[in-house]
């Protein structure tokens, strides 16, 4: 939908020019150049592909990962020619994100939807506060999870996502599906642009910070999300988050008990 706003364009490192733009008009063929809301934005691509730039950081984005940008965050992005966007905008001084920075979002089924029927709507209300209360749902750090398209890679997926600690590997998991490991493989690599493997990893993760968020004690939640012991699961935590466990749970709780290891 389009929506109307003051966008701040950089013109060079110490000027500022504030420009009145309705966001179809801002968008250039191939994307955004570096601008600012003072509205929070909800950017998502049912179709494509958007690559957007902000704080040093390039996300990526696709029908299963989408991304809030607080006010105030200067912002870039690039679009496939076939991709479709869809924004939703809240006012920054009515609704509070938990994050300062942009943050990706693993989109669910019903979240997406919301946002295809309010795509279609001709008047859909905006700074709907059952909207942005949807669209908030879900830890903020959860990692980017672009889910695969095609039946057997998006079966694997589906059930590991109901069973994250499931230890079959992709060999084992083309077999019970009737198909070759290297096709399987080779799906996740081009649905998801990651191997097998490091997409598991993150779905694990990401599971486990449900289970930190509920006091549950790092060995136990190692072993109910798949790792083989628990300093493999801290370890993979670091690499990802930059901290351990435990150091993610104080930061997130300051109050927490020093039991989360």
């Amino acid at each position: 939908m389009t929506e109307v706003a003051s966008h701040r364009v950089r013109e060079d490192e110490t000027a500022v020019r504030v420009v009145p733009l309705a966001d179809d008009d801002y968008i250039a063929a191939g994307g955004h150049p570096p601008h600012v809301h003072d509205f929070h934005q909800f950017l998502y691509a049912p179709v494509g592909r958007i690559v957007v730039a902000a704080q040093g950081h390039e996300h990526e984005l696709s029908a299963s990962v989408a991304l809030w940008i607080p006010a105030g965050v200067w912002h870039s992005a690039r679009f496939d020619g076939d991709s479709l966007v869809v924004t939703e905008s809240f006012d920054a001084d009515r609704f509070a994100l938990p994050h300062t920075g942009a943050a990706t979002l693993n989109v669910t089924d019903a979240q997406r939807r919301l946002l295809l029927a309010r795509m279609r709507a001709t008047q859909a209300p905006q700074d709907d506060a059952r909207v942005f209360a949807a669209l908030r749902a879900g830890h903020p750090a959860t990692l980017p999870l672009p889910q695969p398209t095609s039946p057997a890679a998006a079966t694997v997926a589906r059930e590991l996502a109901r069973t994250p600690s499931d230890a079959r590997t992709a060999v084992q998991w083309a077999a019970d599906l009737y198909t070759s490991s290297t096709s399987l493989r080779r799906a996740f690599r081009a649905e998801t642009g990651m191997a097998f493997s490091e997409w598991r990893t993150r779905l694990r993760l990401n599971h486990s910070l449900e289970l930190l968020a509920q006091g549950q004690l790092v060995g136990a939640v190692a072993a109910r999300v798949g790792f083989v012991s628990a300093n493999g699961y801290i370890l993979a935590f670091r690499r990802y988050f930059g901290q351990t466990p435990g150091a993610f749970v104080r930061d997130a709780t300051p109050d927490a008990s020093r039991t989360a290891g």
